[in-house]
């Protein structure tokens, strides 16, 4: 479907308040008529932007979502070359994480759509391939031993955190798993 620039701001505008909403409420809990209601849009609106109704809503908020994980995480995600680097992208990480509190796009990609459809899942397996291979790169450039090993370390790391993040609204649970995670990457002074 080709849209116009208006319908795609429509359509995002759906996506967006269909994440909050599953961030509030639980992918169980929100409803199509809850998204046109926040969104003030008709039924024929709504299946305009997806045909197939919750299940392309779902996949969009679970693409979207997975989109904010990384883009969260730029320019520094991309060059994990030296210390400075991953000094600067935990700094981010732990900047977006602090901001987003528990309406966080992880724990929603993880707990609430990942299990929504074979789709939904593909999205969040992607998320996690791209997200363990940019720091792997980055663990193999600062000539770590078994960088795969300590990339998804680190991503462990971040997800527990995130949940614990969420569940409790402390933070430190978040920090110190990835600050622990990172200690092969700093040099002993």
């Amino acid at each position: 479907m080709t849209l116009t620039a208006k319908g795609l701001a429509t359509r995002q505008r759906i996506v967006d308040a269909a994440a909050r909403l599953i961030q509030d409420n639980g992918a169980a809990d929100t409803s199509l008529d809850d998204v046109r209601a926040a969104t003030a849009t008709s039924k024929s609106q709504l299946f305009h932007y997806f045909p197939d109704g919750r299940a392309d809503l779902l996949l969009a908020v679970a693409e979207h979502e997975a989109a904010q994980v990384l883009a969260a995480q730029q320019p520094w995600l991309d060059d994990l070359t030296t210390a400075v680097s991953w000094e600067k992208w935990r700094g981010a990480v732990m900047r977006h994480y602090v901001e987003l509190g528990d309406r966080c796009p992880l724990g929603v990609l993880t707990a609430e759509l990942g299990k929504t459809s074979p789709e939904t899942r593909e999205v969040v397996s992607t998320l996690y391939d791209t997200w363990e291979s940019a720091l792997a790169r980055g663990t193999q450039a600062m000539g770590i031993e078994r960088p795969l090993e300590v990339a998804r370390s680190i991503l462990v790391a971040i997800q527990g955190g995130v949940v614990m993040l969420r569940a409790t609204g402390r933070v430190a649970y978040l920090e110190t798993g990835l600050d622990l995670a990172l200690t092969p990457l700093r040099k002993p002074e």
